[in-house]
């Protein structure tokens, strides 16, 4: 402290409070931290001669690094900008991904397995970019500048698809008819285009989804009873506004590509990103930005933690070195789980490496992230059916009859709107009605724990995923009768209404299972750990595209060999999706009877 009575930042090159960079800065953890922005601040005063000081947010600055007022910042007033943005970038990625599988049987002349697995490959890593995402701005930038390079990144891949779509596709008949080699390297050309740009999409949606609704989470003080209530309907009212966007994306985007134009299906979620920029950007100064605890990045303490303990795991100990905040919690990190990471704070005898040692509270960083992982393992066969909908549920969809009011015929891949129509009704039902029934039960302020909300979900998807099987075998039986099999051309004379059930049923499962992650990952991750714990959250989701390419690759080649029908045969009226929707249906049982064991042994961070 200086003579005039000023505290200053630990690490004074850690932060500008004239930059317009509002990467966060590093705090003791036993110290408060106050700035001036023009004048200086008198000290002497206590809290009760300055109502400010009582007003302000701990752990979190403005934009300009000043301390935040509760009453002039964050709260739903920002959460509310960060919903909007992410309405419009759901907007846009399900204006892509909703009618993919279309665009890649049509235009670009891919088999119905082979486009599954794309699209599956394609929406997995996508997912993945998400970790990479959360770790570049949980270690480097922050959020709020990581939200913005991703939206750069993502718009560039926008409208790079869009352009893709007026070259000449490798289907043309001037391709493939022709020995014009500028005509097929045009074509191949485009083909490469429009995958660059896709995976341009992957890697801006990437950074852009686990730091949007981080950032939005962090707008709400979980010490403040109002605002940590406020906070678990947060992410009700977030999945809320995800679902309306993709559901208007569904019902205008894919219509327009397959009535008008594809280039200008794509140009539209182009559209709605540059707007998404913008509104983010115009809501900064009321933004909460969160100050990190720690000088080290969160990665590297906790893999200090892990090295730590395997070097001790065999050592005798002179003392157990903890920092005084954490004494209190000694006894409680001795009865926890994980203890052998507990000898990461084990200093060996005549060792000179007391420097070395790790805090308790370090310790129980790594303890918290472990163990997310058994519940994460666990959820991966629900990743797997929630690849479902965007493939072969459209796929089946386009069999049928389609036709609504005096001959209108709706675009498959609009049929699943009915996905985020239910969850838009459900969430609002769940947050309104549920919360408050079970709370009176329960006791809990979120009605049931998150665990409970997952577990739930996970049996509503098996559920569906059996619905799904009987609908798809009552079409096979439609079609054998009529003597369709072999015509895959003409209509089943069998409404698509016939698939609403299956589409609701996977809209409320999402309602309890996918919320349910979101909150969990986010609660239980290190307070610095915030957007990767959301990156975990979308990781579930990554990593069962990513199965499901493989799990139908591999039955693939294995129904289709030896000349037999495959269970995903191009026609599939001669196909047997029904089998393998029962498969999943299956393995979401066994799935959930690993979840429970896992859930009935976890202990939660907080």
């Amino acid at each position: 402290m200086s003579g005039g009575g000023q505290l200053k930042p630990s690490n004074p090159n850690s932060f500008s409070p004239n930059s317009s960079d509002p990467t966060p800065f590093h705090l003791p953890s036993n110290s408060f931290l106050l700035f001036a922005s023009d004048q200086k601040m008198d000290l002497s005063l206590s809290a009760s001669d300055s109502p400010l000081l009582n007003d302000t947010v701990d752990g979190a600055v403005d934009f300009q690094g000043h301390p935040v007022l509760r009453s002039s910042s964050g709260g739903w007033r920002s959460a509310s900008f960060m919903i909007g943005v992410e309405v419009a970038e759901r907007f846009a990625y399900y204006g892509i991904g909703a009618n993919l599988i279309t665009y890649l049987t049509g235009p670009l002349g891919q088999s119905v397995a082979t486009a599954a697995e794309s699209v599956n490959i394609w929406s997995g890593i996508s997912m993945l970019f998400t970790l990479l995402g959360a770790f570049v701005a949980d270690s480097f930038f922050g959020r709020y500048r990581t939200i913005l390079f991703s939206s750069a990144i993502y718009v560039l891949g926008l409208a790079l698809l869009s352009f893709s779509a007026l070259l000449p596709t490798t289907t043309s008949l001037l391709c493939q008819n022709s020995n014009e080699i500028s005509s097929c390297s045009t074509a191949q050309f485009q083909l490469v285009l429009f995958f660059v740009s896709l995976y341009l999409i992957g890697v801006g949606q990437g950074g852009h989804k686990p730091c949007v609704q981080a950032f939005g989470a962090d707008q709400f003080d979980a010490q403040h009873p109002q605002e940590a209530k406020s906070k678990s309907s947060f992410f009700n009212w977030w999945f809320f506004g995800v679902c309306a966007g993709s559901f208007v994306a569904i019902l205008v985007v894919t219509y327009t590509e397959e009535n008008l134009s594809w280039s200008l299906g794509f140009g539209i979620p182009f559209i709605m990103m540059v707007i998404a920029s913008v509104v983010f950007v115009f809501g900064k100064n009321t933004y909460r930005y969160s100050v990190k605890k720690y000088d080290k990045s969160p990665f590297v303490r906790i893999g200090r933690v892990f090295v730590s303990a395997a070097r001790n795991w065999r050592a005798s100990s002179t003392f157990i070195f903890y920092q005084e905040e954490s004494a209190t919690d000694l006894s409680q990190q001795k009865a926890g789980q994980f203890r052998f990471l507990n000898k990461a704070c084990i200093v060996p005898n005549h060792s000179n490496q007391c420097g070395m040692v790790c805090s308790m509270s370090e310790v129980e960083e790594a303890k918290a992230v472990l163990r997310i992982f058994p519940v994460w393992m666990t959820v991966l066969v629900f990743g797997i059916v929630f690849a479902q909908d965007s493939t072969f549920f459209t796929k089946q969809g386009a069999t049928m009859d389609r036709s609504i009011l005096s001959g209108f015929i709706t675009p498959a891949a609009a049929i699943d709107s009915f996905v985020p129509l239910s969850i838009v009704i459900f969430i609002t039902i769940y947050d309104r009605v549920f919360v408050f029934i079970a709370r009176a039960f329960t006791g809990i302020q979120s009605g049931i724990t998150t665990l409970q909300r997952i577990g739930t979900g996970l049996v509503i998807s098996a559920i569906s995923m059996l619905v799904a099987s009987m609908v798809e075998r009552k079409r096979l039986r439609i079609a054998e009768e009529q003597g369709l099999v072999d015509r895959p051309d003409i209509t089943i004379p069998m409404s698509f209404w016939w698939l609403v059930p299956q589409y609701t049923l996977y809209g409320l499962a999402e309602v309890f299972t996918l919320v349910g992650l979101q909150e969990f990952f986010y609660d239980q991750c290190p307070s610095d750990l915030k957007s990767m714990g959301l990156a975990f959250y979308t990781s579930v989701l990554g990593m069962g595209s990513i199965l499901s390419s493989l799990l139908v690759s591999v039955i693939d080649e294995a129904t289709g060999a030896n000349g037999q029908n495959s269970w995903f045969s191009d026609n599939l009226n001669k196909a047997h999706l029904d089998y393998f929707y029962l498969l999943l249906s299956g393995l979401s049982l066994l799935a959930f009877v690993g979840f429970l064991f896992v859930s009935t042994s976890h202990v939660y961070s907080r």
